[in-house]
């Protein structure tokens, strides 16, 4: 199955993976989801909101044990955020079955579509609207780079777009979501544990930031006379490196789009968007508050109009205590529990379903990079927790 969907969407320059949600590779990526649920025949079907379901058992029983996680990726990013839990998901299910577990609730494998937002700029969008986190207005405003439309681009990829929106009826459906994922940091490697379980993800957001200067010439206008945004987007990101040192946060100017965007030419706009996560609600508000006086505070100084615009926001996600505790019985009562800043689809169905999360080793920490890694005995190991899990859950 890692052969199979290893060249899907690489990037032959860096060798990161370029699967934006609703484009070619993401389409490989979905027939490969597809082919893999009906090769074990399970029931394949796409949702209203393109997430991708493959069920063992009757889909409508309710109660059911669902595992997955997705398939597209940041711009360039590694091979293991997302397709781990995928592949894992099906590995373990052939695992069970070798085992002749008996089933006692239906069990579905899960893609949900647009996880990363590399896109739109919106993250978990699939598993947002499932769960009537984002509107189907909302979504519909929601552009790329290019200034393609969501709709445009679901309906190019043969979707309809109007179909999109809440489906408490699925959900209903879900007794646990489980998610195996690749760990996004080096805690399990400094542990020495292959594999470990999430116990919260930090509260986290997106907000954009747009520096209104004055256009120019860069060779035959002074510098007094200057009004550039770029002096001003370049110290609030320092400000940003500044006040998440201090608070023990993390905060990151990742994306930056300029206009008229010429080396001889001051900028009229800088738009940069900020990442900004940390273990509590009151730390992540201290943080991205004084950002945001330090950036309008250099504004001011430099003549720059500035506009600040929260384009998400996650809260923090405790797991469900019960899950987790039953999960860690089920390993053997040992395995580390630890957080994480990374979102994930686990923590958006967390507020409608009981869900839980495994991690698996990443020697590097290194992660939405070509050098993301996970050894293949460690992969193993998550799979064979994975199926231990599933089978504890949904088995007699």
């Amino acid at each position: 199955m890692w052969a199979d969907l290893a060249p899907v969407g690489r990037n032959a320059d860096t060798g990161g993976y370029r699967r934006y949600a609703w484009s070619g590779a993401d389409a490989d990526c979905r027939t490969w989801f597809q082919e893999q649920a009906e090769a074990r025949g399970l029931t394949y079907e796409t949702d209203r909101n393109g997430n991708q379901w493959a069920w063992l058992g009757d889909p409508l029983a309710g109660d059911a044990v669902v595992t997955g996680s997705h398939l597209d990726s940041v711009p360039d990013g590694g091979a293991f955020d997302g397709p781990l839990g995928v592949v894992s998901s099906f590995a373990a299910l052939d695992e069970l079955r070798r085992r002749g577990a008996a089933f006692a609730r239906p069990l579905a494998i899960t893609n949900f579509g647009d996880e990363e937002g590399a896109r739109f700029g919106l993250a978990c969008v699939g598993s947002r609207l499932t769960a009537g986190q984002l509107t189907k207005e909302k979504a519909h405003e929601l552009r790329d780079a290019d200034g393609v439309s969501l709709p445009q681009a679901m309906e190019a990829a043969g979707y309809d777009p109007d179909a999109i929106g809440a489906d408490p009826e699925r959900l209903a459906r879900i007794g646990a979501f489980v998610e195996l994922h690749v760990e996004q940091g080096r805690a399990l490697d400094l542990s020495g544990d292959r594999v470990g379980i999430a116990s919260a993800i930090w509260p986290h957001g997106r907000w954009r930031f747009d520096f209104r200067g004055e256009a120019n010439h860069a060779g035959t206008t002074r510098l007094v006379d200057r009004r550039d945004p770029m002096l001003t987007y370049a110290a609030t990101v320092l400000a940003a490196r500044s006040e998440a040192a201090l608070a023990g946060a993390v905060a990151t100017f990742g994306k930056i789009s300029v206009e008229p965007n010429g080396v001889n030419a001051i900028p009229s706009l800088v738009r940069g968007w900020l990442d900004s996560r940390a273990a509590d609600q009151a730390t992540l508000d201290t943080v991205v508050t004084a950002i945001e006086k330090a950036a309008r505070e250099r504004a001011e100084q430099d003549g720059i109009d500035l506009g600040i615009v929260r384009e998400s926001f996650t809260p923090v996600v405790e797991f469900e205590h019960a899950l987790r505790d039953e999960m860690n019985r089920i390993l053997g009562g040992s395995v580390p529990v630890l957080g994480t800043g990374a979102g994930h689809d686990a923590g958006i169905l967390s507020a409608a379903v009981p869900t839980a999360m495994l991690f698996v080793r990443n020697p590097t920490g290194v992660s939405h990079s070509p050098r993301e890694f996970a050894a293949e005995d460690d992969c193993v190991a998550g799979v064979l927790a994975l199926a231990d899990v599933l089978e504890g859950l949904a088995c007699r």
